[in-house]
Parts: C-alpha cells; structure tokens; sequence
C-alpha cells in the first residue's frame, strides 16, 4: 500500500474510492487527481482512495477524468481528521537489500545498511515503497556512481537523486514539473545534507549537458516524450536506467532504444512493474 498527505491541518475531506482498477489506471488517477486539488491518497490492491477538503473540490472535473479513464468512484464525508498523524500511523521504514534504507525522521535509525535517507514525502512520489522506486534503487546498488554525474528526471520526493549524491555523484541533477515535488524534494535534500543535488523545476529532460547516469521514474508517454533528449545527453559510456513502467510497456519501449543506439544491459520487474537499464551500442 502507498499512503501519501499533505494535509497540514485538521479538516473536513472528501474520501474517493475508485475500486477495481489496474495499476496502470491507478498510476493515470493520482498524476491527473493531483493536478484538479486532491490532496491525499491511499493506493491497494486494484483500489485507490482520494481525499480532498470538501468544500474545494471541482465534482465536475473528477467525473471528467473517471468517465476518460474508464473507472467509477464512491463519495462519503470524513469528518475532521488529524491526517498528519494517519500519515505517521501508516508510513513503515523501507530497507532495500543492505544497500540503503528511507525512513522518516520518527523512527528509529536502522543498522546494518550502507546509506539512510530521511524523507517526508507529502504529496511527492519516491519512497521507496513502490515497486518502481525500490528496483531503480536496487539498480543504483551495483553501479559506480562515484564522482560520475547524474540527472534524476521526474524526482519526486527526491529519493534517488539524495541517494545519488550519498554514493559520491556529483554533479547530480534533479527536474520535476511539479510545484509540490519540488517544495517537497528541497525540505529532503536540505535534511539530508546534499550539498550536490541541484534542484530544477522543469516539464522537459532537454537541458544540452550531458551526464554518466540518467535516472527516469515516470511513466511510459513521458519517456517516449523524453527519449530523444535522454539519449542524446546520455555519455557514450554512460548509463540509463528507466521505470514508471508496466511489464507491458517493454516491447515499445526497448523498441525506441534500439532507434536511440541504446541496448538492454538489465531487467527487473516486481509487481507487474518493470525496470531497465541501457547502455550505447
């Protein structure tokens, strides 16, 4: 389960439950949802949950967005509700191999890991408790990324490029075109003392450098949106590594690498999500 607020006070919320959905639909719900004011969600297994304060929510837009996506949704008023403390109650430390661990800032540290990360993801995507987080970091494990340069596109709460700039990368890049993600991943970098990570607001990977490693946790149309400019700043030995993908996205996606130069070094899935990494030809 995902469980993500920014809900700074205690308030009156909308709770929408969207049932029987796939994950990719779920994925599509929480990217448009959040941009027409929903404040929280809570993702299961084929379900999502959406809050919004009830006296700010547009019913028109949220039919719009159900009814193109092809999914319905239950209504009912919560009444107040301390939502930071269900964000603690629910949030678990997540370790990754003995590689690295993210964990907020109220719980205990964890032992026996090589790097910790201190986060409070709000509204952002990137704790690690996704499928796609958790392989790009069990990814980033096994590469050397000391002192090599790094674009995270699509940072989110800002977890990989923190975690970049703890395995000695440097400079390390981090985009997103949301206003939320960016607020979010600078309070994470801040409290994590990475002094590398550069933070940009931005809805494009075009920025004529070019890179060692270029990380891409989006979704499938904004990495066939982005391919281009990815593999042009990508070093001819360099690396990159991609997910916000379905296992079904695969065959397209390694398609248009092929068209790029670039060939499948390594593959992981989990959850019928699906991660690579490529390398030039």
């Amino acid at each position: 389960m995902r469980l993500f607020f920014y809900v700074p006070d205690m308030s009156s919320y909308l709770r929408l439950h969207f049932t029987g959905i796939n994950a990719e639909q779920s994925e599509i719900l929480i990217a448009e949802l959040s941009e027409a004011g929903i404040e929280g969600f809570e993702e299961g297994i084929n379900e999502l949950k959406a809050y919004i304060p009830a006296d700010s929510w547009n019913e028109a837009e949220v039919n719009e967005i159900a009814e193109r996506i092809g999914v319905s949704f239950l209504k009912e008023l919560i009444e107040e509700t301390n939502w930071n403390q269900v964000w603690e109650s629910n949030f678990q430390p997540v370790t990754v191999d003995e590689f690295v661990s993210i964990r907020a800032h109220f719980h205990e540290p964890i032992k026996g890991v090589k790097h910790e990360i201190i986060i409070t993801p709000k509204m952002s995507f990137g704790t690690g408790h996704h499928a796609t987080t958790f392989m790009i970091i069990q990814m980033m494990g096994s590469m050397q990324m000391e002192g090599r340069s790094l674009l995270d596109f699509g940072t989110g709460t800002g977890v990989l490029a923190i975690l970049a700039s703890k395995c000695g990368a440097s400079p390390v890049i981090a985009i997103d075109n949301d206003d939320w993600s960016i607020a979010n991943a600078r309070e994470n970098i801040l409290q994590n003392n990475c002094a590398s990570v550069i933070l940009k607001k931005g809805d494009t990977a075009r920025l004529n450098l070019v890179f060692d490693i270029i990380l891409a946790n989006i979704n499938k149309n904004v990495i066939l949106d982005n391919f281009a400019s990815l593999a042009k700043q990508l070093d001819p030995v360099g690396v990159l590594v991609l997910s916000g993908l379905l296992t079904s996205d695969e065959p397209e996606i390694l398609a248009r690498a092929q068209e790029e130069g670039l060939t499948l070094n390594q593959r992981l899935t989990k959850d019928n999500w699906l991660a690579l990494k490529l390398y030039r030809n």
